[in-house]
């Protein structure tokens, strides 16, 4: 028997769990999320929340920092939205109990990050998004119309045209982690916060979960993705051999870390008037070249120059982590590297996060609303969020319930449990090598090619697989990150032109006119 709700959340970052809250006004709502609660790519965001709150600052030096670090792809009417939206977001977020640094004034303490031409970002000492995970979490978890299904994963989005009607989303067949079980969840609005894709490569700062739930099960079902290309590598990662995936906050560049090569010099300055506040796209190409240059394993980000007990204070868990590690940050220059951070691209929707198939919707990281462009604005994601998971609310509470009268359990046929898991380590791991060498921060024609070659010859194997054996939670996600993987590529393969974060060493010049990529399934399902 299927499970019944107004509105299934899939994903339980800042974007789901407000929606669930709003949502939750005017119908119930199940959220599900693959581990617990927190695992997720919200509760690991370091930076803050991007709002006009200064008196020397405005909107329109808001829009304009988004503009341009997005490289002339940014919708400039969602910029203006998100813009507009920011202070009003950062008031809901202290309603929810959301705790933000403050003054001596007693006023919100607002930090600067790259690219940003004053300071503007909210925050909760060096640890934002944990703080927002915590107050958000706990309001869900309070609520009387909201579930939470923790250790659950969803497998595919239910299509009213497999029925013999028309495209449109009803709901998820979903899998209990836990108990092998897959269960039925039909609902008027199924809306996809699932994060983003970071694990397609080898090197990231974002969570095991971030496999590309969202953007593949969209795509399989018809839904538009756009601008998938656009995959942004945050400049500062510690390159430690027992730190993994821990990002050093963009903040600390905008406090004033500057960032050098192991002789000491600076290098910035060859790249950009910003010198190390210059954009992430420009940060993480400039390293990568500098890399490549010296064959040296890291660059790094020197604190030194600042006040210790300001450096503790303003990064109180970087410190402590690095320390850890045997780095004391206020007297030694970080090693750093950069690795696979943010998606820009995602599922195309509206202003109110609808996609191009109806009863389906998708905000956050998953989405492509316009805001980002060709390179995201730090501290604009958080805020992206907030301002669109708020927008879906409101509009899901007039949403249709439309279902086949007989909805189909999910069935395993012929398929038997699996006796060779590693085949999907393996799988797993060459994905994420090769999207890494080829389709990186710098890619060439060839390097597109043969990533293009490979992953057609994995997909059919993990198709082959996915027919074969009962399907886990590991099998779930590499068939996600395969299909994204191949999503990113074939949309790299489209972009004849360098801009924002896709650079090209076939084409280094940018076309006149900036046109988005999208790619939608017209041929069939095919996983």
């Amino acid at each position: 028997m299927a499970l019944e709700t107004d509105y299934l959340v899939i994903g339980s970052g800042i974007a789901g769990l407000n929606f669930a809250l709003l949502a939750a006004e005017h119908g119930r709502v199940v959220v599900i999320t693959k581990k617990a609660p927190a695992d997720t790519n919200t509760n690991w965001a370091q930076g803050g929340v991007a709002a006009v709150l200064a008196t020397d600052d405005s909107f329109e030096r808001h829009v304009e920092d988004t503009l341009v670090a997005g490289d002339g792809l940014c919708d400039r009417a969602t910029v203006e939205l998100c813009v507009n939206d920011g202070p009003a977001q950062v008031q809901r977020l202290l309603d929810l109990g959301v705790r933000l640094d403050r003054n001596a004034a007693g006023d919100l303490d607002l930090g600067r990050e790259g690219a940003h031409s004053r300071h503007r970002v909210v925050h909760w000492e060096d640890v934002t998004g944990r703080e927002i995970q915590r107050a958000l979490v706990t309001a869900v978890a309070s609520h009387a119309n909201i579930t939470m299904l923790d250790e659950h994963i969803a497998v595919d989005l239910l299509s009213m045209a497999k029925y013999g009607g028309d495209a449109a989303c009803f709901g998820a067949y979903v899998l209990d982690r836990r108990t092998g079980e897959v269960k039925t969840i039909v609902a008027r609005a199924t809306l996809l916060a699932s994060g983003g894709t970071g694990k397609v490569y080898v090197y990231t700062s974002n969570p095991d979960v971030a496999t590309g739930d969202g953007v593949a099960m969209a795509y399989r079902i018809g839904a538009a993705v756009c601008d998938l290309e656009f995959v942004q590598f945050h400049p500062t990662v510690l390159y430690h051999p027992m730190a993994r995936n821990f990002l050093l906050s963009e903040a600390m560049r905008g406090e004033g870390g500057v960032l050098r090569l192991a002789s000491g010099e600076t290098f910035m300055e060859h790249y950009h008037p910003m010198k190390s506040l210059a954009s992430r796209d420009i940060v993480a190409r400039a390293i990568d070249n500098e890399l490549k240059k010296s064959g040296a394993d890291s660059v790094f980000l020197d604190m030194t120059h600042l006040a210790p007990a300001f450096v503790r204070g303003r990064f109180p868990n970087i410190a402590e982590r690095c320390l850890s590690l045997g780095i004391d940050i206020t007297k030694q220059p970080i090693p750093v590297v950069p690795a696979a951070h943010y998606m820009c691209g995602g599922v195309k929707t509206d202003h109110t996060g609808a996609t191009t198939l109806p009863g389906l919707y998708a905000i956050g990281e998953c989405a492509f609303t316009g805001l980002h462009g060709a390179n995201r604005l730090a501290s604009n994601s958080l805020l992206e969020g907030m301002v669109f998971s708020t927008r879906a609310a409101a509009a899901v509470k007039d949403a249709p319930r439309a279902r086949p009268s007989q909805v189909a359990p999910w069935s395993y046929g012929g398929a038997t449990d699996s006796n060779d898991a590693i085949v999907v380590a393996l799988n797993w791991d060459e994905i994420r090598r090769f999207m890494w060498s080829y389709v990186g921060i710098v890619r060439s024609n060839k390097r597109i090619e043969r990533a293009g070659r490979r992953i057609e010859i994995l997909r059919d194997e993990i198709r082959e697989y996915y027919l074969d054996f009962k399907i886990t939670s590991d099998l779930i996600e590499l068939r996600n990150l395969a299909l994204v993987a191949h999503l990113i590529i074939e949309s790299a393969r489209r972009r004849k032109e360098s801009r924002g974060l896709h650079y090209t060493l076939d084409y280094p010049d940018k076309l006149a006119e900036a046109r988005h990529s999208e790619i939608q399934l017209t041929n069939g399902p095919r996983g």
